[in-house]
């Protein structure tokens, strides 16, 4: 099947964002009309916070597919970084909107606006969930393969529209049953979730950006399998770290003092390429150390000057 994106890794990535765009763009057409139409700051909102998703989708589209781009002059180590940078502006944008949605809640207490009854307010609300629902599941099945924590921050997001528009659908049916309060009650207990939720994709996500250490499981796994190699007598100073969404290992290996530099290289080069192909590992940075011969850094520092030495500072005869 031709797409104008191609069907490549980077190719899959763009389509799923681009059609997060183009599903957020038909809820706030359909959501935004009727709510001018019949004055619902409930679906006013709601849509409003559709706009705020929209640009976080376009933002995705355009910026995270650097990631699947080759390292270069300018990016040594890759473009790994871009996406979680990517997902975190989506949290931000998500805690954001949860707070104004608070806000708009709390107001609803002080002054709840008239809103015109229509079931045309219930079938807009219904299609916001039916396109934010199928959007979630389309990115939630894409993602399966790709791993991409924006396209997670973008399902994420999915999700919280179907709660907030809920919460509109709750806040529209009190307008029916004369409990206008239903609306801010509702309104407020969603927005905190949205709040948690755009907070938690940020502290994922920062994670990767600083460098954070990884589970113990990924070192462990890193420990495995340098010691399924034969050649492997111990290891030691094992650091895993991310970068961006990619783990980097650097490890000191112990091997066989006698072996030659040839025979040492031949290790080296089967540690590297193994250790790349376990899963979301990148770099991998080996240094092998003579078994039994301690480590360089243990040794007592030398001597830095005469006087250190014991020797007379004065001129020798």
């Amino acid at each position: 099947m031709l797409s104008p994106f191609g069907n490549d890794d980077r190719a899959r990535f763009q389509r799923a964002a681009a059609v997060n765009v183009a599903g957020n763009a038909a809820k706030i057409a359909v959501v935004g009309a009727t709510g001018l139409a019949f004055n619902s700051v409930a679906l006013l909102a709601d849509a409003a916070h559709s706009v705020a998703d929209l640009v976080a989708s376009a933002v995705v589209f355009v910026w995270g597919g650097s990631r699947y781009e080759s390292a270069d002059e300018t990016h040594p180590h890759g473009h790994q970084r871009i996406e979680p940078l990517t997902a975190l502006f989506v949290g931000a944008t998500v805690a954001v909107l949860g707070l104004l949605l608070l806000r708009e809640s709390v107001l609803g207490f002080v002054g709840p606006v008239e809103v015109r009854a229509s079931l045309l307010l219930v079938g807009a609300l219904l299609f916001a969930m039916a396109d934010m629902y199928l959007l979630y599941r389309y990115t939630e099945l894409v993602n399966a393969d790709l791993g991409s924590t924006a396209l997670a921050a973008l399902a994420v997001d999915c999700l919280n529209d179907i709660y907030t528009t809920i919460a509109a659908l709750v806040g529209v049916f009190g307008v029916f049953l004369n409990v206008p309060v239903l609306d801010p009650v509702a309104g407020a207990l969603v927005s905190l979730l949205v709040v948690y939720q755009g907070i938690e994709i940020g502290r994922e996500n920062v994670t990767y950006l600083v460098g954070g250490a990884p589970p113990p499981g990924d070192r462990e796994r890193v420990v495995a399998a340098l010691r399924d190699n034969p050649a492997v007598e111990g290891v030691h100073d094992l650091t895993v770290f991310y970068d961006g969404t990619n783990l980097e290992v650097e490890v000191h290996v112990e091997v066989d003092g006698e072996m030659t530099l040839r025979e040492a290289h031949s290790v080296e080069t089967e540690l590297v390429t193994t250790l790349r192909g376990l899963e979301d590992i990148g770099d991998v940075h080996v240094h092998l150390d003579p078994s039994g011969l301690g480590e360089w850094k243990d040794a007592p520092e030398a001597p830095d000057s005469a006087a250190d030495r014991g020797d007379d500072a004065g001129p020798r005869e």
